[in-house]
């Protein structure tokens, strides 16, 4: 039995959660684990001088349960539910997928953290320029909602402060441009991917 761990990570409203919900159609026995699951209630988040809720810093989130769910699902993938759907993209180029199985970690926060890092096989970071990260953000309704001044106060400085440690520690990220279209990164990314299936079945 083969596992494939891939990292999904990047700017808020990059759309993270669309490409990982578009690529486990198209890949073998293939689950998803959302960062956002693992938000610690409101009670339980910091909130700084100015009255704002710290939400996009690693102590928001129960980051050791999703190490602990990852790591049991990389233990046993099979009894996790996966279901072997008929993909509406056969992989013919691939051998015997039947023992293959890939799980997809999609959230904003995730090479940041030192023990998720040893479990990659291959990591992704969705970027977004400032001006349509903001107007995309001011179209989704959050619990709790965005107070004014949040995206600026908050949201985008985590984002740089994060982006910039990847870019400082060398870590291994391949950027995608999520001002693209989805028709236009998802073949890319389901490309990449089967490479790296490939190089695990050999």
């Amino acid at each position: 039995m083969k596992v494939l761990v891939i990292g999904l990570g990047g700017v808020t409203n990059g759309g993270k959660t669309t490409l990982a919900e578009k690529l486990k159609k198209m890949l073998p026995n293939c689950d998803i684990i959302s960062q956002d699951d693992f938000f610690k209630p409101e009670s339980e988040v910091e909130t700084d001088e100015r009255g704002f809720k710290l939400y996009d810093v690693l102590d928001a989130l129960y980051m050791d349960e999703m190490v602990k769910s990852i790591r049991n699902w990389i233990k046993s993938p099979a009894s996790s539910g996966v279901v072997t759907e008929e993909l509406q993209n056969t992989c013919d180029n691939l051998k015997n997928t039947d023992d293959v199985y890939i799980l997809i970690v999609e959230g904003f926060l995730l090479y940041n953290y030192e023990p998720l890092n040893e479990l990659w096989n291959r990591r992704y970071f969705l970027t977004l320029p400032y001006e349509e990260c903001k107007r995309r953000r001011s179209t989704r309704v959050y619990q709790p909602a965005d107070t004014p001044g949040y995206f600026d106060g908050h949201v985008w400085p985590m984002y740089l402060k994060y982006k910039n440690e990847l870019e400082e520690n060398a870590i291994n990220v391949v950027y995608l441009d999520g001002t693209k279209s989805q028709e236009e990164l998802l073949p890319c990314v389901y490309s990449d991917i089967i490479q790296e299936l490939k190089k695990l079945g050999e």
